[in-house]
């Protein structure tokens, strides 16, 4: 669809890519558009039309996982739901898929089109190490590993406690810099985007696009911190036939 994104990124031409918005599909208001999430209270019939829309306008088959802010990351799998925060395929068609609306969506591959990923990092993940869990699991050199961040609440709108900034410092002290004093006392804006690329240079990647999309103040997204009750957009990649 017209309004959907196609991520800007150096990656080989058999490495397909999309994040969803909120344009078309079937859901009713408060989930209006294409909700793809089906833990959110929206009717499942909805949410399972709005899927097979994905499917029959991408042409790969979506391996959708339960997301639980952990590290577990899983071999794509299109024909059963695990319970984990991060997939990675080399087979051709099958889509490693992650739901978000605020949290971070991390979409990775090699630069020899071979295998691809994709990862949920909310804060928690983040910290705990999903972005790393997704790299042990492609088994690649990190100079070959190229990746690309989608669409989260930016560091405008991303006001947490003095604990999160802690948890980050804790594993690697240039995390400072990501956040910066709140106007209420206490309290620090972070910026998930940079948080994520620290982390990724620890490990030698640095050929990181993305970025700079906040969920919050761009109605084209759902967003929890905007709406708590409110739909999932997806990011996917895949490897094309």
């Amino acid at each position: 669809m017209n309004g959907w994104l196609t991520p800007d990124w150096p990656a080989p031409q058999r490495v397909k890519a999309c994040v969803t918005t909120r344009e078309g599909g079937f859901s009713l208001p408060p989930y209006e558009g294409l909700n793809l999430g089906s833990h959110v209270g929206d009717d499942l019939q909805a949410v399972e039309r709005n899927r097979q829309t994905l499917t029959d306008t991408l042409g790969c088959r979506p391996a959708w996982l339960s997301q639980v802010h952990g590290v577990r990351v899983v071999q794509a799998n299109p024909v059963q739901v695990d319970e984990a925060d991060a997939s990675w395929t080399a087979e051709p068609g099958v889509a490693a898929a992650v739901l978000t609306a605020d949290c971070l969506p991390a979409l990775f591959c090699d630069r020899a089109g071979t295998r691809v990923a994709a990862a949920h990092a909310g804060w928690r993940g983040l910290a705990n190490g999903v972005l790393e869990a997704t790299l042990d699991a492609l088994a690649l050199p990190p100079e070959d590993v190229l990746v690309w961040l989608g669409p989260a609440i930016g560091p405008s709108a991303f006001e947490v406690g003095p604990e999160v900034r802690e948890a980050f410092i804790a594993c690697h002290a240039e995390a400072e810099r990501a956040f910066q004093p709140s106007a209420n006392a206490g309290k620090f804006m972070a910026d998930i985007y940079q948080l994520a690329r620290i982390r990724l240079a620890a490990r030698g990647v640095t050929a990181v696009h993305g970025g700079g999309l906040c969920t919050v103040s761009d109605p084209r997204f759902y967003s929890y911190r905007r709406a708590s009750r409110t739909g999932r957009f997806a990011s996917l990649v895949w490897l094309a036939d």
